[in-house]
């Protein structure tokens, strides 16, 4: 019933914050009311009141271009991979300059693993634009659930690991090899995941980088670790878990619902948000549109939050926050074929493992996810490293100016010491990323179909 109680509200308030936008123009700054007393004021109250109550939907990545070698390359967004419940999406790169494309024939290729918590995978819109300088990039995006069909089936935390195998055997099979990021919450299945390929004796990916992740929950708790600790799993169950309403796709799915996700998130620092929003309307006032400007984009993104999957999440509680599976060894991952396997991150032996925490980190505190090395077992000390980024908090280590100055420079380092040349079995050496010149994105897709010899294929059944 809260749900549809959510909806109703929703629905309610879309006139409104009509009516606010509309109003917030009239009184702006060459608006019909602009020059009336204390029109600036109510310009900025209108628009204020419009975005406290505007409906936010998924962002995009836009990404149009990035500097390679200081050259400009067009950035093209391709789904690679269509799963019900998540995207591979490829940033592909173009270029006209011969030097330029040398350089990206032989970059590495890189898996970013985008958290599953809430918000959408635009989170990293920063992580992906910056690595895009020095690497192939490809990213999971994952999908609303309200938006899935209970015809789909139901969506867990072993398929999410799934996934995850799914993706990297992808990359391999393209490239020959390739290097996985997870932040924040993926660090756990991702590190299932990379276990399970090296148990069975599969190839696995050259690197592995943990972000300000909960591998050991159980390390300097924070106010996250604590509820997920202290509350019951049918706590959970019973006071955070609705079905979809109608007009959804996703019509009777089991949803941890994204605006109870988004409440928990403005619960954790209420005075921070009262204030980051009275200082926007102060610099709608004083005409500081740089500053209002930012505070828009970062709304925009921590705004928009999508549902998950009852399951997944309740999954994640009871195997990451509760029975801590992971740490114990007592974590049996089921494969798509029903298959109960042991996750064993002992048997890691060759790929090279980097963590990274914030300083100031208050989602996944110290030593949380430095505890993967003590894990790995396998993976020889001269293949590992921990970073610690000095004034950090959560964010900081993946958007930011401390993530492009202090941890990018890092990761660009343990990648590339740790990667190695890239083998396209079975297609031509040079890809349609590395071949196809244009100066538009238009333009460089349909150059892009007539020149590939072979489509890759989208999705598991194609």
């Amino acid at each position: 019933m809260l749900y549809q109680l959510y909806e109703a509200q929703r629905s309610l308030m879309e006139p409104f914050a009509d009516f606010a936008q509309a109003a917030s123009k009239l009184y702006g700054q060459g608006g019909v009311f602009g020059q009336a007393p204390l029109a600036q004021r109510m310009a900025a109250g209108y628009d204020l009141l419009y975005r406290l109550g505007k409906d936010y939907e998924k962002p995009e990545f836009d990404i149009k271009t990035v500097s390679v070698d200081n050259d400009d390359v067009v950035i093209q967004e391709v789904v690679e991979i269509d799963k019900p419940f998540c995207h591979l999406r490829r940033f592909k790169r173009f270029t006209d300059d011969p030097h330029t494309l040398q350089t990206l024939k032989a970059q590495p290729v890189v898996l970013i693993v985008a958290p599953l918590s809430g918000h959408y995978a635009t989170l990293l819109r920063d992580t992906v634009r910056t690595m895009l300088q020095d690497h192939k990039v490809y990213i999971t995006d994952w999908v609303n659930a309200r938006l899935v069909p209970l015809s789909e089936g139901e969506f867990r935390l072993d398929d999410y690991a799934n996934y995850i195998q799914e993706f990297i055997r992808h990359l391999q099979a393209e490239y020959g090899n390739c290097h996985v990021i997870s932040v924040c919450q993926p660090t756990v299945p991702v590190l299932a995941a990379v276990s399970l390929m090296a148990s069975r004796g599969e190839k696995v990916p050259l690197s592995l980088t943990m972000m300000g992740g909960p591998i050991d929950a159980r390390r300097s708790p924070t106010a996250v670790n604590n509820l997920a600790m202290n509350k019951s799993y049918e706590w959970f169950e019973n006071n955070v878990i609705y079905r979809v309403p109608q007009g959804f796709p996703g019509v009777g799915r089991r949803v941890y619902p994204g605006f109870l996700q988004h409440t928990g998130f403005v619960a954790m620092n209420p005075d921070r948000h009262a204030s980051s929003h009275y200082d926007y309307f102060k610099d709608l006032i004083k005409g500081d549109d740089a500053s209002a400007e930012a505070h828009r984009k970062f709304y925009d993104e921590y705004n928009a939050v999508l549902d998950m999957d009852a399951d997944y999440y309740l999954d994640t509680i009871r195997t990451v926050f509760q029975d801590f599976n992971l740490v114990n060894g007592t974590w049996e991952v089921k494969s798509p074929d029903g298959t109960l396997e042991l996750v064993r991150p002992q048997d890691i032996h060759s790929t090279g493992l980097l963590t990274v925490e914030g300083e100031l980190d208050d989602i996944s505190g110290a030593g949380q996810t430095r505890a993967a090395h003590e894990l790995c077992t396998g993976v020889p000390s001269t293949h590992q490293r921990h970073y610690e980024v000095k004034g950090a908090g959560h964010y900081g280590i993946f958007s930011g100016r401390r993530w492009r100055d202090k941890v990018y420079p890092e990761v660009k380092a343990f990648i590339a010491a740790h990667d190695t040349p890239q083998k396209r079995a079975g297609r031509p050496t040079v890809s349609a990323e590395d071949t196809i010149k244009a100066a538009a994105a238009t333009k460089t897709t349909v150059v892009a179909r007539k020149s590939a010899p072979a489509r890759r294929k989208r999705g598991a059944s194609r």
